[in-house]
């Protein structure tokens, strides 16, 4: 704030000594306006907001104590410095200016060289906290704008997450997320000796389907059948993922056979409720599945892998002994067992 661009308010109602002061300012470059009332004063900054005030304390009807408490209440003028001027010199007087507000006290008869420092003083302080309060909103400008820049870095990023983990024809998790997740809850169960099953489901004759009604509706298919599945898996552990191709593979942790093999029962009456038309099909006029089930308590002498090998054992019995229809396959802690007294059979779905 230069003296060319300060904004200095006079208040006094002594017109003598208002016109000293005009006088000493103007010659100074700074902008003057004068007020010879309280009354007047307050309609001045109403009018403008001056960067500094010079005011009397004694005045008529309203003192500058008065006028000056008036304006520390109002929010707009509340930052406005006031130095007082008065002939009392009086230290009760100082501290009642003070407490009114004022910043400074100049006594009468004023020095000239006094009344421009200290109104130079004034106008730096008052530069210098507006500069001030400028940085701390274009830093709090910034900070926002961090924060927008970083929220919208998070978003991405997990967008980013989302899509490198969701299948994009399905909208299901994909293999990598399927082989992360069923580590993950492989290494969890390890600790906590509990049940994993896995169901892997195939589409009976998806490539009759794809060659009879196109690949447009072959990838419609895999969509709903995928859906139909996920509506299936309420558990927030639970996961069904595109497994490849026509293939699904759903995790079940924390879940014994018995639970593996209702879990697939309930995929099948929702593929059965979709009533999808499969003209080729050799098993159902609609689109079915064959599923191949497993379960067992991790150990540390097995692997995922042993899990999805037995899973995929019973899938392919399933397969071969007519589709349409689930077969589990177990692996005790030491072997795989496959004797006919743990291949077990629902009976047919219709619809």
């Amino acid at each position: 704030m230069t003296s060319d661009s300060a904004n200095i308010l006079l208040v006094d109602d002594h017109l003598n000594s208002l016109q000293a002061l005009s006088l000493l300012l103007a010659r100074q470059g700074y902008r003057i306006r004068k007020a010879t009332s309280g009354q007047v004063a307050l309609q001045t900054i109403g009018v403008e907001l001056p960067d500094l005030i010079l005011l009397d304390i004694q005045m008529p009807q309203m003192d500058g104590y008065e006028v000056c408490a008036r304006l520390k209440a109002d929010p707009l003028t509340c930052d406005i410095p006031v130095i007082f001027l008065t002939a009392l010199d009086d230290v009760a007087d100082k501290v009642a200016a003070f407490s009114a507000g004022g910043i400074d006290y100049i006594t009468k008869p004023f020095q000239a060289s006094e009344v421009l420092a200290r109104v130079q003083n004034q106008l730096t302080i008052q530069r210098q906290r507006r500069q001030l309060l400028a940085q701390n909103l274009r830093l709090q400008q910034e900070i926002r704008e961090r924060q927008r820049l970083e929220s919208a870095l998070i978003q991405a990023n997990s967008d980013l997450q989302r899509l490198a983990s969701i299948d994009g024809l399905t909208q299901v998790a994909n293999r990598r997320s399927f082989d992360q997740h069923l580590h993950h809850e492989w290494q969890r169960l390890l600790r906590e000796q509990a049940p994993l099953s896995l169901i892997l489901c195939d589409v009976d004759y998806f490539k009759l389907f794809n060659d009879h009604y196109g690949h447009l509706a072959g990838d419609a298919c895999l969509y709903q059948v995928a859906q139909a599945i996920d509506q299936v898996i309420r558990r927030p552990a639970d996961e069904v993922a595109r497994y490849g191709g026509e293939e699904f593979a759903v995790i079940l942790p924390n879940t014994d056979v018995a639970g593996a093999v209702f879990v697939a029962e309930q995929i099948q009456v929702a593929i059965a409720q979709l009533a999808m038309p499969h003209a080729q099909s050799i098993v159902n006029p609609y689109v079915t599945l064959s599923l191949g089930i497993t379960s067992l308590t991790p150990i540390v002498e097995k692997l995922p892998q042993n899990l999805i090998a037995a899973a995929d054992v019973a899938l392919y019995t399933a397969k071969s002994q007519g589709r349409d229809r689930w077969r589990v396959h177990l692996c005790n802690q030491t072997t795989c067992q496959t004797n006919s007294n743990l291949c077990l059979e629902r009976s047919q779905i219709s619809v």
